[in-house]
């Protein structure tokens, strides 16, 4: 009788907690959330393209583009995922001695217009309808990244518009990194929309992930610098983009595609940091024997953004492709 008479309030105790338990989750699911769509109210407002942005209709595309340079051929550069035309500064200064650079923005990133599909197949056409807008004369074209599989497919629907392709950092493959990933989808709205927009105004973050990818040899990005990396994110329709091309996956071809490559007569160049920590040490080789360039390029302590903290030699070596 005793031992019954122990149990039974150490029960009710018990199942007191449970509720109170529930109790304090459901309020703070309440809480959180109320403050989540209040946030993203707050924060509806979409930043503006910064002014004097030059714009060309390639394609479907109204595509952002930049220049440097006063004469020479041409080389047009296109960036990686999540990247945008403002990273080539430091490249397109030390090529422009010498050579017209372009660079664009793909559909879906930077100030472009964004239309989908964000796949390598609509964005090589962008490429190949941009060069043709402008009137370039077989230029070489360099993308970093998975931007390699834009200009790779840019060669292969074109090979009579293209004088040459440059893989920097980037092996055009499809992977299937990030493809028919749910969980940028896991994460609902309103909290989903919270948590970027959280993120980017969050300098530090910025600064960190810019450092982690660029290496030390990266100068610590100022506050300009952090507004060039952030801003293409808050323009309208850059978030549901981002969602998509996060559900997307990242760019690329088939490998079969991209060894196609090695048929077309023209000159190929491939350039990867040393210590890129995005691929393994035989990329840079499998990549060359895959499109049939000569050896890789290597950056010796560089890492995935070697556009940024190695500009001379990779200029040297896409200045060597383009004469």
């Amino acid at each position: 009788m005793s031992e019954a008479v122990s149990v039974r309030p150490w029960r009710a105790r018990a199942r007191r907690w449970g509720r109170r338990l529930v109790q304090a989750a459901v309020v703070a699911f309440i809480v959180v959330t109320l403050a989540s769509f209040g946030f993203n109210a707050l924060t509806r407002g979409h930043a503006a393209p910064p002014p004097g942005q030059l714009y060309v209709q390639a394609g479907d595309v109204r595509t952002r583009y930049r220049v440097w340079g006063t004469g020479g051929s041409p080389i047009v550069l296109v960036h990686g995922a999540f990247e945008n035309a403002d990273m080539w500064e430091p490249l397109a200064g030390a090529l422009a001695r010498t050579h017209m650079v372009y660079a664009l923005d793909a559909t879906g990133n930077g100030y472009s217009e964004r239309r989908p599909p964000y796949d390598a197949a609509h964005m090589g056409a962008q490429l190949v309808a941009f060069i043709d807008a402008l009137h370039l004369v077989r230029p070489v074209v360099a993308g970093h990244s998975s931007g390699a599989a834009i200009v790779a497919e840019a060669a292969l629907r074109d090979p009579r518009g293209v004088g040459g392709v440059a893989f920097l950092d980037g092996d055009a493959l499809l992977t299937g990194a990030g493809q028919r990933n749910p969980l940028p989808y896991l994460l609902l709205d309103p909290y989903r929309t919270s948590a970027l927009r959280l993120a980017l105004r969050s300098d530090g973050l910025v600064r960190s992930a810019y450092a982690a990818i660029c290496g030390p040899r990266c100068a610590r990005l100022d506050d300009a610098g952090v507004d060039r990396w952030r801003r293409p994110f808050m323009v309208e329709g850059a978030e549901k983009a981002l969602w998509q091309m996060l559900r997307a996956g990242v760019v690329g071809l088939p490998t079969e595609r991209v060894a196609a490559l090695r048929a077309l007569p023209m000159r190929k160049l491939v350039v990867y940091g040393a210590d890129d920590p995005v691929f393994t040490k035989a990329s840079p080789y499998e990549t060359a024997a895959l499109i049939g360039a000569p050896s890789p390029t290597l950056i010796p302590d560089a890492r995935h953004l070697a556009v940024i903290s190695d500009p001379v030699p990779i200029a040297a070596a896409l200045d060597a492709l383009a004469r």
